[in-house]
């Protein structure tokens, strides 16, 4: 059996060395695509894989229909809106995530944003401190637990909205659960993003929501772009002075924001929520040992298709 790990964007050398070493154990093949720059050296490369493991790399039905000994996807990392889902199922293939392995480096970065937005891109103004704020959580994943373990540090008042986690999970770790998204956004002065992009969430965060934010309102997304309502985006910005933004994800129409209104926005030049050593190496090796585990017992813990 072989394991194509295919990255545009490629896994630390430490992490590559991982995955082989995982699968060598277990007597897997493993076949290494990196910095490819033209989708048909995929296309060739998964032709004889009984397993792939991607980072944000595109696998579409014609990436699927090229795989014909396909059996597993592994998407290294917590979103997997990069895998065509229907697809994958409609060809028998599994296709899993590695939740948690990202997610203290992407609530890590959530302060870091936060704190270059309320110091004034330390411009040598004066700003604001976190001790005492409110912080609303959208959605309770493990992403979201760990934003709320690293405020406690910090001092602040913590909120979170998720139809789909027990109030109780969150009680439990010091977080009052709201019963509406729109409670979140008219409670707290800072909420952080971590919905995926489906259906239902798409530009969800629209003008009614964030206009809903206290005064001196920081949005903070590290989950998809699309989950924003980009045009309102802009409309509340215009409206409301001491309302900021800032993303990991940046909208389509970043540029123009930047230019109208300054440091009151801040996206980052690309998505850096993974880019840690650690996080690199955890979701590469969680990635490995989830295909051995699936190839060789039929294990699909984390599988995400139906």
């Amino acid at each position: 059996m072989k394991v194509l790990v295919a990255t545009e964007k490629p896994f630390a050398t430490v992490a590559v060395n991982g995955i082989k070493e995982v699968l060598d154990a277990a007597g897997i093949e493993m076949a290494l695509l990196e910095k490819y720059t033209a989708k048909a050296d995929l296309l060739k490369a998964v032709e004889d894989a009984d397993g792939l493991i991607v980072r944000s790399d595109i696998v579409d039905a014609e990436v699927l229909d090229a795989a014909k000994k396909l059996k597993i996807i592994v998407r290294a990392g917590a979103g997997y809106d990069n895998i065509d889902l229907n697809a994958a199922t409609a060809k028998g293939v599994c296709v899993m995530n590695t939740p948690g392995q990202n997610s203290n480096a992407v609530a890590e970065l959530v302060f870091g944003m936060t704190i270059l937005m309320i110091r004034n891109h330390f411009n040598g103004t004066s700003g604001t401190e976190l001790k005492g704020k409110k912080l609303g959580i959208h959605a309770y994943g493990q992403v979201g637990r760990n934003v709320a373990r690293i405020a406690k540090g910090f001092g602040m008042e913590l909120y979170a909205f998720d139809p789909y986690c027990p109030n109780e999970v969150m009680e439990k770790d010091g977080v009052k659960p709201v019963a509406s998204v729109e409670e979140l956004y008219r409670t707290c002065q800072f909420v952080s993003l971590h919905i995926p992009a489906t259906a239902e969430t798409k530009q969800s965060i629209n003008h009614a929501l964030m206009s809903l934010m206290p005064k001196g309102a920081v949005l903070i997304n590290t989950a998809r772009k699309e989950v924003i309502h980009e045009e309102d985006l802009a409309r509340v910005l215009e409206e409301r002075a001491d309302f900021r933004y800032v993303a990991d994800v940046a909208p389509a129409n970043a540029a123009a924001l930047t230019e109208k209104f300054g440091d009151r926005v801040f996206f980052t030049p690309k998505k850096m929520g993974a880019q840690t050593a650690e996080a690199n190496i955890n979701a590469g090796i969680a990635a490995a040992r989830q295909s051995v585990g699936f190839l060789k017992e039929g294990i699909d813990r984390f599988r995400v298709n139906k």
